[in-house]
């Protein structure tokens, strides 16, 4: 006897892979193809063989990789954008520099300053607020 039920949902898998590569979580997915999440996790199954979270993990890589390029590309006229990934990637980071004219009891008097400044911070920081 023939089997009877709704007939299986399509799901345009390149449109699905797209989607993926843009970031789109599970539900925006579903709701792009009009279906449940459960859905599009059993056409995972069908599809790739596995879940949709490793799916999703393939397929999510190449929107990273084009997200990457346009990054560098925009580091090319960005200076922020160029240190930005400088600081992510290359483990850059901005140097404090002191003026050499400054005398060392000026710099130990602001070293004062802010560190019992801190202190006050953290003690006000632990006590209960008022209602």
């Amino acid at each position: 006897m023939a089997k009877m039920g709704r007939p299986q949902k399509e799901i345009d898998q390149k449109q699905f892979e797209k989607l993926c590569g843009l970031q789109c979580p599970l539900h925006e997915i579903a709701s792009w193809f009009e279906c449940s999440e459960d859905t599009i996790e059993r056409w995972c199954k069908r599809t790739y063989s596995m879940t949709f979270a490793d799916a999703y993990k393939i397929h999510s890589a190449q929107g990273k990789i084009s997200l990457r390029r346009f990054q560098f590309k925009q580091a090319e006229r960005s200076t922020a954008m160029a240190i930005w990934l400088g600081k992510q990637w290359l483990d850059q980071k901005e140097q404090m520099v002191i003026d050499a004219n400054i005398k060392p009891e000026v710099i130990k008097e602001i070293e004062d300053m802010v560190f019992d400044e801190e202190a006050t911070n953290e003690a006000t920081d632990n006590t209960t607020p008022v209602e």
